[in-house]
């Protein structure tokens, strides 16, 4: 799901980079709630980063990230999975294989955000540190594959959506 070489280029940007990977408590209030609606505090943050949506929710989370070698031990499924500021990290041959172990790690629900925008950031090659940058409706039509799409919104520059298991 990950080369080698882009794996050690992300550890190098967690590692040099303090506010690499800290975007997930952007979202705590929102997962707050929506695992509450579920009755669940069985969440998995999928690319967790710098543990910020973990820091900041009221209850204890899994966490998974390859690039942490803390998180880097494979998840097992959860209810509730949350995806954002990921997959547009995803390099673009490994991005239906990232998709598949996302279905598989869904029981109920994925809470998706997705940029359609190029990064601030670059990787040590030169590359834009968002290597897939595309359209929502292209990253629905790859999400649609996967999971059923229960809510979809358009925010400046990215997409969240919430998705069921199929």
């Amino acid at each position: 799901m990950i080369s080698d070489a882009y794996k050690r280029m992300n550890e190098e940007l967690h590692r040099n980079m303090p506010h690499y990977g800290t975007s997930g408590d952007r979202w705590a209030s929102q997962i707050s709630a929506l695992a509450m609606a579920m009755g669940t505090e069985d969440i998995l943050d999928y690319g967790c980063g710098k543990s910020t949506l973990a820091n900041n929710l009221p209850f204890k989370i899994k966490q998974y990230d390859p690039c942490i070698s803390k998180y880097s031990s494979l998840p097992f499924p959860a209810d509730l999975v949350v995806c954002t500021d990921v997959l547009e990290h995803v390099e673009p041959e490994m991005v239906g294989d990232v998709l598949d172990h996302l279905k598989a790690l869904v029981k109920k629900k994925g809470f998706f955000v997705i940029s359609t925008s190029l990064a601030k950031k670059e990787l040590a090659d030169g590359r834009n540190a968002h290597l897939i940058v595309e359209s929502p409706r292209w990253w629905l039509n790859a999400l649609w594959d996967k999971f059923n799409i229960v809510g979809f919104q358009d925010i400046k520059d990215a997409i969240l959506v919430v998705v069921d298991a199929k």
